[in-house]
């Protein structure tokens, strides 16, 4: 029972360590293929709170449309932009004020939690005031059809872990290597042996009971 306890919290950590990373690895694609600095994959934001303070909140990633040096590349991103924009409704006179886009990495979104989603919500309507598309990029298939609704009627754009779509306004690997340039499903497929030897040896420890 123990063990079974300990694997249980482990399992929810490890989750939490595979999201961390998904965000760190599409930031460093972002910055390597567009050639863009630390602080232009960077976006955060202050908040009042309590006592005249303030709090930061952030997203998981940025591309402004300026910082992208290849002409070729920006007008890809552009074009992109302004599609996802048309599939969920932005008005086309707000679309004109956007100035790239920020994007909230996730490896899977099964949670319900409505405090969550609320706070996506906030951030989204941050980010417009920003001059900011909001993008949530999934890395698997796991997000119920219910929160893409939502997210979509909060004018989030989302591409999910989808492949063999073609269609980058709809899949995170299309939007990878059709926009951004960089093929990250055969980045996986490549180091999926690695990443499994990894994991198995962490779930290992885990289920493994205590020794005295």
């Amino acid at each position: 029972m123990y063990a079974a306890h300990k694997a249980a919290g482990g399992m929810t950590s490890i989750y939490r360590q595979i999201g961390i990373g998904c965000e760190a690895l599409f930031r460093r694609v972002l910055q390597d293929t567009l050639d863009l600095s630390d602080t232009d994959v960077r976006w955060s934001y202050e908040v009042p709170t309590v006592g005249g303070k303030t709090r930061t909140l952030s997203l998981d990633g940025r591309v402004p449309l300026d910082a992208i040096q290849d002409a070729a590349a920006r007008q890809r991103f552009h074009e992109w932009m302004e599609q996802s924009a048309t599939l969920i409704g932005v008005d086309q006179r707000i679309f004109q004020t956007l100035r790239g886009t920020v994007f909230e990495v996730r490896q899977g979104y099964k949670s319900k939690d409505s405090k969550r989603q609320n706070a996506d919500i906030a951030n989204a309507a941050t980010a417009y005031t920003k001059a900011y598309l909001p993008c949530a990029a999934i890395l698997s298939t796991q997000i119920d059809s219910d929160i893409q609704l939502r997210y979509r009627a909060e004018k989030w754009a989302i591409v999910i872990g989808s492949v063999g779509l073609n269609d980058p306004l709809v899949s995170t690997y299309d939007f990878m290597r059709d926009v951004i340039g960089y093929d990250l499903g055969a980045f996986f497929e490549r180091n999926s042996g690695t990443l499994q030897t990894e994991l198995d040896k962490v779930l290992q420890a885990l289920l493994a009971p205590e020794t005295t």
